[in-house]
């Protein structure tokens, strides 16, 4: 399938799907969106109710590795040590990765050499980028995930209900749900009332939140007990 590198709203850059009409990030802003879904509401809003010193994350939906990158940092500023494992079925090439170049975006003057070490990394290994961010990196389908109790956090970036529903059914949020701990929460940029219908099915108590900019809201999902 054909893929273009395009700049987003905020700068930054994305890849887009012309077959799909599908981006891997918000078009009003890569950036952007990564820090207020996955960031502000789920690192941060994890961190706060919990008070947590370390945490392991999984990422559905590595693309590009924006993610991974910010969260990086984030952990550093935080003093918080990180287990982040990204689920990818079909790795973005090394070319459109150099082609992306987030260091321009970022303001931090380690990014290029972070962003590079990220994408360095050997898949299916448990890589120490540093000594509080551990990466591995999965090539699957996110349908053949089994981990059960292993995550705090899940950055449920898949692309959109729109062009692939299956990745947004009860079978996947069942799998969500398996594979987080008690209070364990999932963060995603979609609010489509099908998409929520699907997480409180399996257990999820959901939220609607305020969205990135372009977009009016998103969901969080919070893994309670039965």
């Amino acid at each position: 399938m054909k893929r273009e590198i395009i700049k987003t709203g905020d700068g930054s850059s994305t890849i887009y799907l012309p077959e799909w009409n599908e981006h891997y990030h918000s078009k009003h802003g890569a950036l952007q969106e990564a820090k207020h879904v996955f960031l502000k509401t789920g690192f941060h809003h994890f961190l706060e109710k919990t008070d947590a010193q370390a945490l392991s994350i999984l990422e559905i939906g590595f693309g590009t590795g924006l993610n991974a990158l910010l969260t990086y940092f984030e952990a550093e500023g935080a003093g918080v040590s990180v287990d982040y494992t990204g689920v990818e079925a079909y790795p973005v090439s090394s070319k459109e990765l150099e082609a992306l170049d987030y260091s321009e975006v970022i303001s931090n003057k380690e990014a290029s050499e972070v962003f590079k070490s990220i994408h360095d990394a050997e898949w299916s290994k448990r890589v120490e980028i540093s000594a509080f961010f551990n990466l591995q990196k999965q090539q699957m389908f996110f349908s053949d995930i089994r981990a059960e109790g292993a995550y705090d956090l899940i950055y449920f970036d898949a692309f959109g209900p729109r062009v692939q529903p299956d990745l947004w059914t009860e079978k996947i949020f069942s799998l969500m749900y398996r594979a987080l701990k008690d209070d364990g929460v999932l963060v995603t940029y979609s609010a489509k009332g099908d998409v929520r219908r699907a997480m409180q099915a399996v257990g999820f108590l959901v939220e609607r939140l305020p969205g990135p900019p372009g977009k009016r809201e998103m969901l969080r999902a919070t893994r309670k007990n039965p």
